[in-house]
C-alpha cells in the first residue's frame, strides 16, 4: 500500500460534507446528499486500503452489530458480519422464530432489548411490499426514543441490508464497481448503462435492486435505460426520482421495450429479473393472509407470463451489440444452461465477467464498515489519520 495514496485519500473524505450522516440511520441511498455518497465511497477505499495492508481499522474495542434478515442472503448476510468484525464489533443475528416476537413482542419492545450495547442493526426484509421500508423506519424510531428517555446510552444506526424500495448496500458496493472500472466517480458522466429486465424461471425477485441502481446512477451523470417487457414495471416514484436526478446531473433517464434497443451501444449492461410491483402487491396479500392456494395460483400465472419473454437472456449477440460493455449483476445470477435451462445470462457471457462479479460484490464489506463508520464519528478523517499513523498491524 502507497501511504501518500491512502493519506490523499483521506485528504478528500476530509474535504467533503459528510456531516450530516452522524447519528443518522442508512436507509435510501436518495435521502441522501451526493457528497454523503462521494464520502461513504471515500471511507470504504479508504478502510479497503488500510485492510489490504494488513493495518487493523478497528473503530470499536467492544459492541454489538445485530443483524435482522427476514429473506435469505449470502453475499449481505457475511458482508455486514465482515463489516462489523473489521471495525471491531461482535456480530448477534437475531432468529424471530427463537425470540419473544413468537409471544407477541411487538416492535418498540424488541428494538430496545437487543439494544443495550448495540452500534448497529442491520436489516434485510424485501419480502413483503410496502412494508420493509416501513419495519425499517419502526425499530430506527423506536431506538431513537429509547436513546432519548435514557433507557439505551448509545443511539443504534439502523442499516438497509435490502428492503421493498432500495438496497443501497448493493447499489453503492456497485457504483464503487463502475468507478474503479472507469477511473473515477467523476468519469461515469455519459455513460450508457442499461438497467435491463431478464427471464428467470422463477417469479417474486424484489424490485430494490433495479431501482437502487436507476435511482443512483443517474445522479452520476449517467445515462440510464430501464429496458422490460410491458406489464414488468417499477415503482412509479422511484422512476420519477431518477428522472429528476438525471435532470440535475446532466445525464438521461429512458424507458425501452426492447432489450435489444437498451444494450445498442451500452458501456454497461445489468440484466436482471424482477417482479411486476403489481404482482408484488399481490403476493404480498396473499403472504400475509397466510392464502397457500392463492400463491401457487400466483406462482403459476406469473411463471407462464415470464415465459413468454424467455428470450430476454443476456446473450453473445447482445453483447456484441454493446461498446465493450462491462456486464454486472447483484448475484446469484440465473445462468442458463448452468443453474437453469434457461436463464438471466448465458453462460459464456457470465464466465468472462464472473470474477469481475465477485469483485463487484467484494466492495460490500467496505461500503457496509464505512456507513457504520460515518454515522458513529465526529471526525471520520481525523480518526483514519489516526489509524493510519498508529499502523497496529493485523495478527498473522
Amino acid at each position: 500500500m502507497e501511504t501518500k495514496n491512502v493519506i490523499r485519500a483521506i485528504e478528500r473524505l476530509a474535504a467533503l460534507d459528510s456531516s450530516g450522516l452522524r447519528g443518522r440511520d442508512f436507509l435510501l441511498t436518495w435521502d441522501k446528499t451526493e457528497e454523503q455518497i462521494r464520502g461513504v465511497l471515500a471511507a470504504a477505499e479508504i478502510l479497503k486500503d488500510l485492510r489490504d495492508a494488513g493495518l487493523s481499522p478497528r473503530i470499536f474495542d467492544s459492541g454489538l452489530a445485530v443483524s435482522i434478515f427476514r429473506d435469505k442472503s449470502t453475499r449481505t448476510r457475511f458482508s455486514f458480519l465482515s463489516a462489523a468484525n473489521l471495525l471491531g464489533l461482535a456480530v448477534q443475528d437475531l432468529d424471530e422464530t427463537k425470540s419473544q416476537i413468537a409471544h407477541g413482542e411487538t416492535v418498540r419492545e424488541t428494538a430496545n432489548m437487543l439494544s443495550f450495547l448495540t452500534e448497529v442493526i442491520g436489516i434485510r426484509d424485501d419480502m413483503f411490499l410496502g412494508q420493509g421500508h416501513t419495519y425499517m423506519l419502526q425499530v430506527a424510531e423506536a431506538v431513537r426514543e429509547g436513546h432519548r428517555e435514557g433507557v439505551l446510552p448509545a443511539l443504534p444506526t439502523v442499516i438497509n441490508l435490502q428492503c421493498d424500495l432500495d438496497h443501497p448496500t448493493q447499489s453503492l458496493a456497485d457504483l464503487l464497481h463502475l468507478a474503479r472500472h472507469f477511473g473515477g466517480l467523476d468519469r461515469l458522466a455519459g455513460k450508457k448503462l442499461a438497467m435491463s429486465w431478464a427471464y428467470s424461471p422463477s417469479y417474486g425477485k424484489p424490485l430494490s435492486v433495479p431501482q437502487g441502481i436507476i435511482a443512483l446512477m443517474t445522479r452520476f451523470g449517467m445515462n440510464v435505460v430501464l429496458a422490460h417487457p410491458l406489464g414488468y414495471n417499477l415503482l412509479p416514484e422511484v422512476e420519477r426520482q431518477a428522472a429528476a436526478f438525471a435532470a440535475q446531473s446532466g445525464g438521461s433517464f429512458s424507458k425501452s421495450s426492447s432489450m435489444e434497443e437498451a444494450f445498442e451501444g451500452a458501456d454497461v449492461v445489468y440484466p436482471k429479473s424482477w417482479a411486476p410491483y403489481q404482482v408484488m402487491e399481490r403476493r404480498t396479500l396473499l403472504l400475509q393472509k397466510g392464502d397457500s392456494q392463492g400463491l401457487d395460483s400466483l406462482e403459476k400465472e406469473c411463471l407462464e407470463r415470464n415465459r413468454r419473454f424467455s428470450d430476454w437472456e443476456c446473450s453473445e449477440s447482445l453483447m456484441a451489440r454493446t461498446r465493450d460493455a462491462l456486464y454486472m449483476h447483484c448475484l446469484p445470477a440465473d445462468i442458463s444452461t448452468v443453474s437453469c435451462e434457461r436463464g438471466e445470462v448465458a453462460a459464456s457471457v457470465f464466465e468472462r465477467f464472473r470474477l469481475a462479479t465477485y469483485r463487484e460484490a467484494g466492495y460490500k464489506p467496505y461500503l457496509i464498515a464505512a456507513m457504520i463508520a460515518l454515522s458513529k464519528l465526529e471526525n471520520p478523517a481525523g480518526t483514519l489519520r489516526k489509524l493510519l499513523r498508529t499502523a497496529v498491524r493485523r495478527a498473522p
